[in-house]
């Protein structure tokens, strides 16, 4: 099996960058298809991203019948996340709020990737902010219908430490505190974690902890997990006001 270095030897680096933190990542591609690495990890593909798009799926799915849901997303990636968030709300007053911490990774995919997803970041109800995803859910106050966190491999960060605080029980009440009333908290993760799901119940979560398929092709043997947890019961966003 060729080694990680000897298959990179075929890729083309279009672009490398610092984050905020001082990691390097690089952004690579070959014919068509791309990848953004780090240390020699690859951290996101456009080939292998069916549980990014479920994460925006399972999360937006009950937020349908509303009028006006506002939805944070922790991380901009290569916009599949919010590609399918933006497919599962067509609603004109739907608003879509992108926290992404490194300023290249927007200006990639507004240069090198913007084919993956044409018009995206031109849609008006999309704002991407570049910023610690902690900053905005920090600010908010119980105003986001979902929030979806798709930050480092999961709970158990290997690539920014200072994201580790999100997965703390002080960083589950904040992001409850930002949350609406019945609204959902989303964590993608490649890698299960029964500490965070109890975690997550000791925040007052309702959760749900599902196995998705990584890729729509390939291997489907390979696995992510995606918790749902629901800040207490659903409130209807669609309800007419009372005089």
């Amino acid at each position: 099996m060729a080694s990680l270095h000897e298959a990179m030897k075929q890729y083309t680096k279009l672009a490398e960058t610092l984050t905020p933190e001082g990691e390097p990542l690089d952004l690579f591609e070959h014919d068509g298809e791309f990848f953004i690495s780090s240390h020699g990890e690859r951290l996101m593909t456009s080939i292998a991203y069916g549980s990014e798009e479920e994460l925006a799926r399972m999360a937006c799915q009950p937020l349908r019948p509303a009028r006006q849901p506002k939805v944070l997303i922790g991380g901009l990636g290569m916009c599949f996340t919010l590609s399918a968030a933006v497919e599962s709300l067509p609603q004109v007053g739907a608003k879509f709020v992108v926290a992404e911490l490194t300023e290249a990774v927007v200006e990639w995919n507004k240069t090198y990737l913007k084919g993956l997803h044409p018009g995206l970041l031109d849609d008006p109800r999309v704002q991407v902010v570049v910023s610690p995803v902690q900053k905005l859910i920090a600010d908010a106050d119980g105003e986001y219908s979902a929030i979806m966190l798709d930050v480092d491999n999961g709970p158990s960060a290997f690539h920014g430490e200072n994201n580790q605080n999100l997965y703390t029980i002080e960083g589950l009440n904040a992001a409850k505190a930002a949350l609406k009333e019945g609204g959902i908290l989303a964590v993608w993760s490649a890698y299960p974690d029964k500490k965070f799901t109890k975690l997550l119940r000791r925040a007052k979560f309702e959760v749900s902890e599902v196995e998705v398929p990584a890729s729509h092709r390939g291997r489907k043997r390979r696995m992510h997990t995606i918790w749902i947890a629901r800040n207490g019961s659903y409130q209807s966003q669609n309800q007419k006001q009372r005089r």
